[in-house]
């Protein structure tokens, strides 16, 4: 299920107990919303003894940081994502991106909580995943590849569950879903929950739920909406990085 350069750099994390959360295409993957990713993006926990736990298992890994920022706490604590990639005869060539902070996400203890324990039998392997919320609020970015997993994300989830769904669930698929057929269908069947959602996505009370392309506007409005959230967001942060750079190329000289 896991490739296994990518189940060498989550054991070692698990066996050097790094208080880590899969994220980004490789929880995709689990979730059955891709086929494919080449990186492993965790999400930390943000003290010091899980960074110098993180420390020790880089350091198996042969992992170096490249690019800027480097690895320090204080730009994690900022939002920012620091890479590493390895050098380890197993894994060599893997790039490793790390966070403590996903916009629009709650705190690492309370994705903690929240997360999809996966275990792979072929592997004997345990996964700590972001849970699927979770994945789907971090993936509401800039970039023009994350809208269409999220939409796939959604639609595996609802193919996998509504023969034996529960309320969360529909809340969730009310809240999130990017189709406008399966959306459609869920504002007709179940009326009581749309209210309870209203406070996310007001506008599926007042849409024409048998109006495709009506909802298929408010969801273009909507991603805008978060596109522009995520510009803003990292815009700050993308200075810094242009500063730590230029500021680095002048010690070099």
């Amino acid at each position: 299920m896991i490739p296994n350069p990518i189940l060498k750099v989550l054991s070692t994390l698990s066996c050097h107990t790094v208080r880590h959360l899969l994220i980004g295409g490789q929880a995709c993957v689990l979730y059955g919303a891709a086929e494919f990713s080449r990186d492993c993006d965790v999400v930390i926990l943000a003290d010091e003894s899980n960074f110098r736990k993180l420390n020790a298992a880089l350091a198996e890994l042969k992992a170096d940081c490249i690019a800027i920022p480097e690895f320090k706490a204080e730009y994690l604590h900022r939002g920012h994502a620091v890479h590493f990639r390895c050098k380890h005869s197993d894994v060599e060539g893997l790039r490793i991106d790390v966070m403590t902070r996903l916009r629009g996400c709650d705190p690492f203890e309370q994705l903690w909580e929240r997360r999809t324990t996966i275990q792979d039998m072929d592997a004997n392997a345990v996964y700590e995943v972001l849970a699927i919320e979770d994945l789907v609020r971090a993936k509401k970015t800039q970039r023009d590849k994350d809208w269409p997993m999220i939409r796939r994300l959604v639609e595996a989830h609802y193919d996998e569950n509504q023969d034996d769904r529960n309320g969360d669930m529909i809340l969730f698929w009310l809240r999130e879903s990017r189709t406008p057929v399966m959306l459609s269908e869920l504002v007709q069947r179940f009326p009581d929950a749309v209210a309870t959602v209203a406070t996310s996505r007001p506008w599926l009370t007042s849409i024409d739920a048998t109006d495709l392309k009506q909802i298929e506007q408010a969801l273009r409005k909507e991603e805008d909406a978060e596109r522009q959230a995520d510009e803003v967001y990292w815009k700050p942060l993308k200075e810094e990085l242009v500063q730590l750079r230029l500021n680095r190329e002048r010690r070099s000289k």
